[in-house]
C-alpha cells in the first residue's frame, strides 16, 4: 500500500494565478480511488523545524505578510492563511519521507520547495519542504544520509544552495529550463548552473524527447549512490517538462514521464533505497492535463512496488 499525504488546507486562497492551486485536491481525489494508494492527512511542520532550515525574519515575514516584498519573494499574493497553507505542504514531505523508511516508498501531494532558499522564496516555492524534511530525519537520527533528485522542469537553485552546508546530503537535478535570481530562462543554450561538491545537475538541450531523457537518467542516475546509496530519496516528478507546458521547451509526452517515473522507482528499488515523491511542477492548461500527469506518477509507483 502506498500512503500518500494531503492536506486540504494546503492550497491557500490566493485567486488566479499561474499555479493551478486546484490541482492538488483533483489529485488526493483521484489518487484515492486507485487500488493500492491510501491518502493521509499531515501533520504541519513545527516552527522549530523551519528554523533549521529558514531564517526567522523570512518567517516571521511569511507569517505576517511584512515586510510584504520578502512575504511575497516566491511571487505569490500573500494571504493570512498562506502561513497555515505551507506548514501543511512541508508536512506533507516530512510524513511521506517517514512513510517511505517504514514502506519503501510514499507520496506528498504537495509541491512548492526546490527554489526556496534560505532567507527568501523564489518561483513559487515558500519554503524548502525537501531540505527541512531531510534536515528533521538527519537531526533526530532516523537517517544519516540523504538525496534529492529533482525532476521538474526548472533547476532546483534552492536546494542546491541549503545543502551547500550539509555535506550529508546531496542533489541531482535534471532541468530544461535555468533558473537564476527568481528568473525562469526558457532553455539551457545560454545559461548553466554551476555544480557544487554535493550538487550536481544535468542541463536538457531544447526538444529533448523521451529516449534522449530515459538514457540521460540511465547515465546519471547511479551519481546518487556514490559514495553509497542514500538512506533516503526525495523525487521532484515534475509534470511542467511536458510539451504542452507553456515554459517547456522539451518534446516530451505523458507517456514519457510515466516511463521517467517507472525507471526512477525502478532504480531505487533496485538499490534498495527508500523513495518519496511530491508532484512539482506543471502549468498546462486546462488543469486536467496536469493531474494525468501526477497520476502517471502513482501509476508508476504501483507497476513497481504493486498494490
Amino acid at each position: 500500500m502506498i500512503e500518500a499525504f494531503h492536506h486540504p488546507d494546503s492550497a491557500a486562497p490566493i485567486g488566479e494565478h499561474t499555479m493551478p492551486m486546484e490541482k492538488f485536491q483533483q489529485v488526493a481525489d483521484r489518487a484515492a480511488k486507485l487500488s493500492g494508494v491510501r491518502v493521509l492527512s499531515p501533520d504541519p511542520v513545527t516552527r522549530e523545524d523551519l528554523l533549521q532550515v529558514h531564517t526567522e525574519e523570512y518567517i516571521r515575514a511569511i507569517e505576517t505578510g511584512h515586510p510584504k516584498p520578502l512575504a511575497e519573494s516566491q511571487k505569490f499574493p500573500w494571504t493570512p492563511q498562506l502561513y497555515s497553507s505551507v506548514l501543511y505542504t512541508n508536512g506533507a514531505v516530512l510524513a511521506a519521507a517517514r512513510s517511505a523508511l517504514l514502506h519503501g516508498i510514499s507520496a506528498a501531494i504537495a509541491s512548492g520547495f526546490h527554489h526556496s532558499c534560505m532567507d527568501h522564496g523564489e518561483g513559487f516555492c515558500t519554503f524548502n519542504g525537501l531540505v527541512v524534511a531531510l534536515e528533521k530525519l538527519h537531526r533526530t537520527g532516523a537517517i544519516q544520509t540523504g538525496a534529492v533528485l529533482d525532476l521538474d522542469l526548472h533547476y532546483g537553485n534552492g536546494t542546491a544552495s541549503l545543502l551547500q552546508g550539509r555535506s550529508w546530503a546531496r542533489a541531482l537535478s535534471i532541468y530544461g529550463n535555468d533558473y537564476w535570481d527568481n528568473v525562469c530562462y526558457r532553455d539551457v543554450s545560454t545559461r548553466h548552473h554551476h555544480d557544487g561538491p554535493n550538487h550536481r545537475s544535468i542541463a536538457l538541450p531544447a526538444k529533448t524527447d523521451g529516449p534522449y531523457l530515459l538514457e540521460v537518467l540511465e547515465q546519471n542516475l547511479p551519481l546518487l549512490l556514490r559514495p553509497a546509496p542514500p538512506d533516503l530519496l526525495l523525487v521532484q516528478a515534475g509534470a511542467d517538462p511536458l510539451r504542452d507546458d507553456p515554459y517547456s521547451p522539451l518534446d516530451l509526452g505523458p507517456a514519457d514521464l510515466e516511463t521517467r517515473d517507472r525507471l526512477v522507482f525502478e532504480f531505487a528499488r533496485r538499490h534498495s533505497i527508500p523513495v518519496a515523491w511530491t508532484l512539482a511542477g506543471g502549468y498546462t492548461r486546462p488543469v486536467e492535463k496536469v493531474v494525468n500527469v501526477h497520476l502517471g506518477t502513482f501509476r508508476a509507483a504501483l507497476s513497481v512496488h504493486g498494490t
